[in-house]
């Protein structure tokens, strides 16, 4: 009879309640989540319409839900009766401490999630940064990989990119290609130059303008110098850069203009016995 009563004094008193507070820790939870779930899928609809990275849509994304997911577990626990006072307190703690231990990690996040706001250049610039040069190829919240010219990859830290100058060549979709042709003294440089504005009208890849440049710009040691600067696609730099130079060679011997080069005069004095 005593130990009915107890059992059923038992119930009421921990059992029951326990389970309430159990449920209710449960319900609070699923719901929770669920709730978490539409608004990260909210944040991100805006974060996409937006047009921002969708790298940085994604990390956003996750940093949200982790947090929203903590104040989802707190309440849970709290719903059980635990001190979630000091489970902050401890949580901020760990968190100072891994912070400390980290320093140079987080100052290429912080850095990474720079560059995907701001986005100095994308995925398939041609870039100078961090001490290197080459096409980009991806962006991660660490760091920045990039392809040089002879095909290798190389891992750029975000910070090293975000700390120094960056220079995008690929930014605009002109770009001024700058050369020097030296001739002879000897040579005509009337004619010189009347060939270089020919040649420079002659190649359909020059555009019209900004007018191109051709003019006197050094008299050498050994040389009088023209600068070449006309204003090409970006996508052509290269080729027009190569082609011309080539062709300038071709053409000054054909008109025989000289091109010289470093020369030095050796006198031989003779001293009789």
């Amino acid at each position: 009879m005593f130990e009915d009563i107890n059992m059923a004094e038992m119930m009421e008193t921990y059992v029951i309640p326990w389970a309430i507070n159990i449920g209710l820790a449960i319900l609070i939870y699923i719901v929770g989540k669920i709730v978490v779930g539409i608004l990260v899928s909210v944040f991100g609809k805006i974060m996409e319409k937006s047009k921002y990275d969708d790298m940085l849509v994604d990390f956003l994304k996750t940093i949200v839900r982790a947090v929203l997911m903590l104040f989802v577990i707190i309440a849970s626990l709290n719903q059980l009766g635990v001190d979630t006072t000091s489970l902050v307190a401890i949580l901020g703690a760990a968190g100072l401490a891994i912070g400390l231990s980290l320093q140079g990690s987080l100052q290429n996040f912080a850095a990474g999630v720079m560059l995907l706001v701001f986005r100095p250049f994308k995925k398939g610039d041609f870039v100078e940064a961090g001490g290197t040069a080459g096409v980009v190829q991806q962006i991660t919240i660490f760091t920045t990989l990039m392809l040089t010219p002879d095909n290798k990859e190389i891992i750029v830290p975000n910070g090293a990119i975000y700390g120094g100058n960056i220079v995008n060549v690929s930014a605009r979709d002109t770009r001024r290609v700058d050369m020097v042709v030296g001739i002879g003294y000897d040579s005509d440089l009337k004619k010189a130059k009347d060939i270089l504005n020919e040649m420079v009208k002659a190649d359909d890849r020059i555009l019209a303008e900004p007018a191109p440049t051709v003019a006197v710009s050094e008299l050498a040691d050994s040389s009088v110098n023209f600068v070449v600067r006309p204003w090409v696609k970006s996508s052509d730099y290269w080729a027009v850069m190569f082609d011309f130079n080539e062709a300038v060679k071709l053409r000054f011997d054909a008109e025989g203009i000289s091109i010289p080069y470093p020369q030095m005069d050796v006198h031989v004095h003779k001293q009789e016995a």
